[in-house]
Formats: structure tokens, C-alpha cells, sequence
């Protein structure tokens, strides 16, 4: 499976976190479907089916992502 870009995902997952606080707060027609966009691509961007499975997902992606781009660490000789 291809990894989304980190700063997509990132974004989604700050959209997301935004529309359900938005909802939660004060729903409406609106918040809901924000909220039910929002759900949707991040299920379709991590290959899964439900937004709690899309969140666990999102997470061992971003993981991934981190410990890629992380240098190789060189051993320190002894002088």
C-alpha cells in the first residue's frame, strides 16, 4: 500500500479532528456532513473501513513516516 504524503495526512487528521469537535459542540446539518466528509477520506487515504480503524492506521502510517526519515545513526569509535 502507498503512504500518503505526511502533510496530507496531517491535515486530514487535523480536519477530522476539527469537524468532530465542531459537531460535537454544536451539530447541525452542516457539521454533520463536514464531519461525515472528513470520516470518508480518512478511511479511503488509510485503506480501512471505520474512522476508529482509519485513526490506529493513521497512526502506525505517521510512525512510519517518522522513522524513515530519520538519519542512520553511525557508532561512535573510541579514540
Amino acid at each position: 500500500m502507498l503512504l500518503p504524503a505526511e502533510k496530507e495526512l496531517r491535515a486530514l487528521l487535523a480536519r477530522f479532528a476539527e469537524a468532530r469537535f465542531r459537531h460535537d459542540l454544536q451539530p447541525t446539518g452542516h457539521s454533520s456532513r463536514e464531519l461525515e466528509d472528513t470520516s470518508y477520506t480518512l478511511c479511503v487515504m488509510t485503506g480501512t473501513r471505520t474512522v476508529d480503524e482509519a485513526l490506529a492506521a493513521a497512526d502506525v502510517m505517521l510512525e512510519r513516516l517518522r522513522t524513515e526519515r530519520q538519519p542512520a545513526t553511525r557508532p561512535v569509535l573510541a579514540a
